[in-house]
């Protein structure tokens, strides 16, 4: 990609951004999602492949889509009350509408069928930049309306994300993959506690990219986008690999490393809350990413055999034969 073009496409980027935080009028908060959603595409297609090309046109699509759905819940807000600041929407309909919307923006279940397939069509650091960068203008715009948001249905779609980011990534060989349906479900956690404590999702989403952001670089950094490949990256960068391995374990929320921090401060206002079977259950489901967050640290912390990943990529073919096979005769 031209760096010229790089550098306007990021620059986009954070003006984009800084737009939507900023503002208080919600035609200008529109008009730096947008920016945000051009500025990304160049990004997410500069590989030519089509796969590229295919993530490209979903995101644009997907992202047309909301914030058509946010400008439709900010009108009909506007034609009721007369408003078009941020912190007063009080219609219940532009509240569901505005909740819809942000919550394809963010992947959030049941609108995610996106963010795995386009996360998987781009490269790391693009990733990295949907998983992080871009997410923060719609949870500001959350923030701001968290007030009046309806909380029954924005615990049912954080519990329902939690339990799905978990079950869908205990099947993924592919890093990004299982990186995508990790934030799936720390977006559970980020929206369940956001009625009752907003400033309680902001630190959440900021340990989150905190340890987020080095998982990436790491990966990146090694080449490695499958589990059979990671368990070769120990010998070349052991410093690096066993940092990955802590960022990893952190990610799944184990104390006394920092990812436990927000979990136990989101269970603990929940408890205050008198929402204690929720807390139980989405504490529970924090179990299903501990699994796969486990496998990634195993697979970057052993050194196999030079003919074992073939033997693994053999057992895996004979393995999808045999189901095949099954299928066929079944029928």
């Amino acid at each position: 990609m031209n760096p010229q073009a790089k550098l306007l496409s990021i620059t986009s980027l954070f003006l984009g951004s800084t737009i939507t935080i900023t503002s208080s009028h919600w035609i200008m908060a529109w008009t730096g999602l947008e920016i945000n959603t051009l500025a990304i595409l160049p990004l997410i297609s500069k590989s030519h492949h089509p796969r590229a090309i295919e993530a490209a046109t979903k995101y644009f699509l997907v992202q047309a889509a909301a914030s058509a759905l946010l400008l439709f819940s900010s009108m009909t807000n506007a034609w009721y009350t007369g408003q078009w600041d941020i912190t007063q929407l009080t219609h219940p309909t532009s509240c569901l509408l505005l909740t819809t919307a942000i919550s394809i923006k963010l992947g959030l279940v049941p609108f995610h069928f996106w963010f795995p397939e386009i996360l998987q069509g781009t490269s790391l650091t693009t990733g990295l930049l949907l998983a992080t960068v871009l997410k923060f203008p719609p949870i500001t715009l959350l923030l701001l309306t968290s007030s009046s948001l309806n909380p029954t249905l924005l615990t049912a779609m954080a519990v329902a994300s939690a339990a799905l980011g978990g079950w869908a990534g205990l099947n993924q060989t592919q890093t990004r993959k299982i990186l995508a349906f990790s934030s799936i479900s720390h977006l559970g956690w980020m929206a369940i506690i956001l009625v009752y404590n907003p400033k309680l999702t902001l630190i959440t989403f900021y340990l989150y990219c905190l340890m987020t952001i080095p998982i990436f670089l790491t990966l990146d950094t090694i080449k490695t986008l499958k589990l059979t490949t990671m368990s070769t990256a120990w010998t070349k960068i052991p410093p690096l690999t066993a940092t990955l391995m802590l960022m990893l374990l952190s990610l799944a929320g184990l104390p006394p490393l920092t990812g436990f921090l927000p979990k136990w401060l989101i269970i603990q206002e929940l408890t205050k809350q008198e929402m204690t079977p929720t807390a139980t259950i989405i504490a529970l489901l924090s179990l299903l990413g501990l699994f796969f967050y486990l496998r990634l640290a195993y697979c970057a912390t052993i050194t196999l055999p030079p003919n074992s990943i073939n033997h693994m990529k053999q057992w895996q073919t004979n393995k999808s034969t045999k189901m095949l096979t099954t299928t066929f005769i079944t029928l």
